[in-house]
């Protein structure tokens, strides 16, 4: 008999509204580093303004993605929408190894054909403003996308991060040009930054194929859930095939309740709601399923799938 907990909130909170925060801000970013190139005519600037083109685009993938996520279960999909987060992340990745590419062929190009760099003071000033509204940005869809597991918001707010330690870096490699009068560090910082962001890129990708493959839980939270089972894992009960995939937002916790075969059917579901009560009040908006079997019959310890091993597992006497 499957118990799935009836007591969880299935459909995540619609985010959507941080990705447009994330773009408004974007938009604005991105007209004032487009100010600072063109008044300095660095290519080190204009690197960082093409990462700001890329947050803007995945600002909007973003959106998009976390309206789909936040759409409740249907009759095509089931489990819900939340794996759309891990496009999202995907999307992003990508546009930022395309915007690596763009400033790998301007700064080539500046290498060979140094310019000297204007009006430095006024285009520092225009960097450090827009920053500061990246900072700010960054740091509220991060701690939003904690407090809230959405892979979208936390994947948009880290690349804020690390167009922030970009910009900060432009803005000491310009300094030094400016003081030193080597043009060709320039190109050579904007080249760095490229680097830079294909990194993130590739982590970013990394991460999102991983989701997209159903991962189970992190080991932390394997780790706290079996705390939660192990309370319950003792004579005469016993749990085993114990299995979570990890969908965006969603989490989803299966497990197998061995009871003695004379309980009741009321004893037993009684038994199965309060395992699904525990492990919801720690995972919340988790959707907790357990399956109830008699302890005495064999087949119930031949049905855990490949892989799904757990260490509250007992031996098979199958």
């Amino acid at each position: 008999m499957d118990q799935p907990n009836g007591n969880v909130e299935s459909v995540p909170v619609n985010l959507s509204r941080f990705a447009l925060i994330s773009l408004a801000v974007g938009i604005c970013v991105l007209i004032l580093k487009l100010g600072a190139w063109w008044v300095t005519g660095s290519v080190g600037l204009f690197s960082d303004a093409m990462e700001s083109v890329v947050n803007i685009a995945a600002a909007v993938v973003a959106f998009f993605a976390l309206r789909t996520a936040a759409k409740p279960p249907d009759r095509s999909h089931q489990f819900g929408h939340g794996s759309a987060e891990y496009l999202s992340a995907l999307v992003e990745g990508m546009l930022i190894a395309a915007a690596a590419t763009v400033i790998v062929v301007s700064s080539i190009n500046r290498l060979i054909s140094p310019e000297p760099l204007e009006e430095v003071g006024i285009g520092l000033l225009i960097s450090v403003i827009a920053s500061l509204l990246n900072a700010a940005t960054a740091w509220l869809l991060i701690r939003v996308g904690k407090a809230h597991r959405s892979l979208a918001l936390i994947a948009d707010g880290r690349h804020l991060l690390t167009d922030l330690w970009t910009t900060a870096g432009v803005l000491v490699g310009i300094v030094v040009v400016y003081v030193t009068g080597w043009e060709r560090l320039d190109p050579i910082i904007a080249l760095a930054v490229a680097l830079n962001i294909i990194i993130v890129g590739f982590g970013l990708v990394r991460h999102s194929i991983s989701g997209l493959l159903e991962a189970s839980l992190p080991s932390g939270d394997a780790e706290q859930l079996t705390r939660i089972l192990s309370d319950f894992n003792h004579d005469p009960v016993l749990l085993h095939a114990v299995r979570s995939r990890v969908s965006g937002r969603q989490v989803f916790i299966t497990l197998h309740v061995l009871v003695p075969g004379d309980w009741s059917v009321t004893r037993g579901h009684d038994l199965c709601e309060e395992i699904e009560t525990a492990v919801s009040a720690t995972f919340i908006g988790a959707s907790v399923t357990t399956h109830l079997e008699p302890r005495e019959d064999p087949r119930a310890f031949d049905d855990t799938p490949p892989g799904a091993e757990h260490p509250l597992d007992p031996p098979n006497t199958g």
